[in-house]
């Protein structure tokens, strides 16, 4: 394949990189992962260099951070803008506009029709922790239900609530208090003679029984859900499934909390994929694509939740800096300038038409899905057992490497192979990447032949 975009001519790593990362063996823990054995020296749009010298399409967006594109000129500008004027005083001692503008904005923009308010916070997990401590401020409960394969965070509470123990939780207990899992939909893996409205329905009864096995639904504060599941392989739920899960919520004063830290801001063709659902959330947790790269997250959530607790009881010394409310700024404007909720659209159907001739090509993809641009497929030994193949996967995903596309792993057996490209990417480099992604199925397949 004639390659405009991607170049890869040294080993990876590299001369470079090996002595980088001979340099962080020895000094960072091996607890933090890493995708890919080579170290940055530039990034624009969807692509990156190496340092030394390798190109790469980016198909992994920082695990779905970079919507936008690595250092977009209007966010890079709006950075410099800012550092020029002040970089820090701490919103809870002399507060600073960018907040309140982007808290505005954000109101604004999310699903349904009540008054909200908005908080910023640093992180994923610190928006999921104050989203609980919000709803059992409100409701005066402490139950917080979340569901099997959900991924929410890797602090105490996100830990508690993540439904996957490898590799987030174990022998990492005892975990919080008051947290209970329910189960969730799968529908690759549900039975056969099930269709998949009866699937639906099943899991629905399931989630009412588990208020008799687990816990009285009046001391349920909160049910925390992904629109669609990140880590465990972007598992989306019927619509038929979320609706009634909220409803649930309703009739029992149970809060419905959206944990939109991997889905929003475009990904799936939306600002929020909660509005796939035709749900408005109580709250919901933002972070991820928000800033382009910058630490910042933030809860939305109806005023009169938001309001009940009192000055002092929520927030940080970092919380909403003003680099990351600049940033946060600036990705809704090139998000509105370019039309980046219909380009993530566009990108999903193009993705899931050639994920269509993997398919028809390689056996040992069981299930390809999406939604908007958020793509995944699923490898499987045989499609008649669907026994999952995770090394597979591991050597897929390094073919890939080494061919110049950066994708990333996840799912429930470590099986997945998900995308979340820049939806700035071109449709050259799209192509592209697909095509190197589809060259390292084939080649590891062949190799295994052989």
């Amino acid at each position: 394949m004639n390659k405009q975009f991607a170049n890869v001519q040294t080993e990876l790593p590299g001369p470079k990189a090996k002595e980088l990362l001979d340099r962080r063996l020895d000094i960072v823990p091996q607890g933090i992962g890493y995708g890919i054995p080579t170290f940055v020296e530039s990034a624009k749009g969807a692509l990156l260099q190496d340092v030394d010298g390798n190109h790469f399409i980016d198909f992994a967006g920082a695990i779905g951070t970079i919507n936008v594109g690595h250092s977009h000129d209007t966010v890079v500008k709006a950075l410099h803008d800012q550092i020029d004027r002040y970089i820090h005083t701490g919103f809870n001692v002399m507060m600073y506009d960018p907040y309140i503008e982007l808290a505005e904005k954000i109101a604004e923009l999310a699903p349904g029709y009540s008054k909200k308010k908005v908080m910023f916070l640093n992180s994923g997990a610190e928006a999921v922790e104050n989203a609980v401590k919000i709803a059992r401020k409100y409701t005066n409960r402490q139950a917080i239900v979340s569901f099997t394969g959900g991924f929410h965070g890797r602090t105490l509470m996100g830990m508690s609530l993540t439904g996957k123990v490898r590799p987030y939780k174990y022998e990492y207990g005892p975990f919080a208090p008051e947290v209970y899992r329910a189960p969730f939909p799968y529908d690759y893996r549900r039975p056969e003679s099930m269709s998949t409205e009866a699937y639906t329905k099943h899991m629905l009864k399931q989630v009412e029984d588990f208020f008799i096995s687990e816990v009285d639904p009046s001391l349920v504060a909160a049910f925390i859900m992904e629109p669609v599941q990140g880590e465990s392989g972007f598992i989306i739920p019927d619509k038929a499934f979320v609706q009634g899960v909220y409803e649930l919520c309703k009739q029992h004063g149970i809060l419905f909390i959206a944990d939109e830290i991997q889905t929003g801001f475009g990904r799936t063709g939306k600002y929020f994929a909660m509005e796939h659902y035709g749900v408005e959330p109580d709250l919901i947790t933002i972070s991820k694509s928000m800033a382009a790269g910058l630490p910042i997250s933030g809860v939305i959530g109806r005023e009169e939740i938001m309001d009940k607790a009192r000055p002092g009881e929520l927030g940080g010394t970092y919380c909403g800096s003003p680099l990351g409310c600049r940033a946060g700024l600036a990705v809704l404007e090139v998000m509105e300038k370019e039309n980046l909720n219909e380009r993530a659209v566009t990108i999903g159907q193009r993705v899931m038409e050639r994920f269509k001739e993997m398919y028809d090509r390689f056996d040992v993809i069981g299930d390809f899905r999406g939604l908007g641009a958020m793509c995944a497929m699923e490898f499987v030994k045989d499609r008649g057992s669907k026994a999952p193949d995770k090394a597979l996967s591991d050597q897929i995903l390094k073919e890939a490497q080494r061919r110049g596309v950066i994708a990333l792993k996840s799912g429930v057996y470590d099986n997945v192979i998900r995308l979340l490209m820049p939806l700035v990417i071109t449709d050259e480099q799209l192509e592209e990447g697909l095509n190197i992604l589809e060259e390292a199925v084939e080649a590891v397949l062949v190799g295994a032949e052989n």
